[in-house]
């Protein structure tokens, strides 16, 4: 992936990871274009970065998925690169009332959202790049979070599908694969020690400018190269 010049979609780039993305392609000289639920939360990244583009929607609506991608059609037809990265992460029991109701939200938004998009943005004759944000929770779940944990390793196996189904057109397919960051993911304080996201988006430019295509950093490296033992162990020390 070229580092500079591209036009490129960012999903939930407001805020967490994808504000740290929105911020580095900004400094890369890319053009960026957020998509996000919150007008506020776009309004504050607009005022930050003057040439952010934005749009509100809802992803966990198809209708708005569906005007989201006509839109770029029609006013920024030259987008080569989708960013999948808006996510939610419920911390629930299976045993609680709402378990269903809100499962049903994560898979719209982690799942559903992102293959929707996929489908309709490759139908741009000038994209030729695709970046999945899964989840170092791909490789081994933490129970607390037992739908979002699911969500990210369908998403990492279909992203692997992808890169192979989509190599015959040219689009490359990039899988980010953070850890635990210091976001709001999930609820307020609940990773204040993990590393910053500042941290996360260095290491994974520095792995894009040799041409990685699976970018890992300290807990998700670790779990991406974990053997089938090193993963049960690594189990039973997350949910103890």
């Amino acid at each position: 992936m070229k580092l500079s010049n591209n036009k490129i979609l960012i999903t939930g780039g407001a805020s967490g990871i994808g504000l740290g993305l929105t911020e580095k392609f900004i400094n890369e000289n890319n053009t960026v274009i957020i998509c996000g639920r919150r007008e506020d939360m776009l309004a504050e990244t607009a005022s930050k970065f003057p040439g952010v583009i934005t749009r509100q929607c809802d992803l966990a609506i198809a209708e708005e998925r569906l005007s989201l991608y006509q839109w770029i059609a029609d006013e920024h037809a030259d987008l080569n690169v989708l960013v999948n990265n808006a996510g939610v992460q419920q911390w629930m029991a299976v045993t609680d009332l709402d378990f269903y109701k809100r499962a049903k939200e994560e898979i719209a938004i982690n799942i559903e959202a992102p293959i929707h998009l996929t489908t309709l943005f490759i139908q741009l004759k000038a994209l030729d790049t695709i970046m999945n944000v899964t989840s170092g929770l791909a490789f081994t779940p933490l129970t607390k979070t037992p739908v979002y944990s699911a969500t990210k390793s369908f998403f990492h196996s279909f992203t692997i599908s992808l890169r192979h189904l989509l190599s015959s057109k040219n689009i490359e397919v990039i899988e980010i694969i953070p850890p635990a960051l210091n976001t709001d993911l999930g609820g307020k304080g609940l990773h204040n020690l993990a590393p910053p996201v500042s941290d996360f988006i260095e290491a994974i430019f520095e792995q894009l400018k040799t041409g990685k295509t699976e970018l890992t950093f300290g807990f998700s490296e670790a779990m991406s190269k974990a053997s089938p033992d090193s993963l049960k162990a690594a189990f039973a020390r997350m949910n103890s």
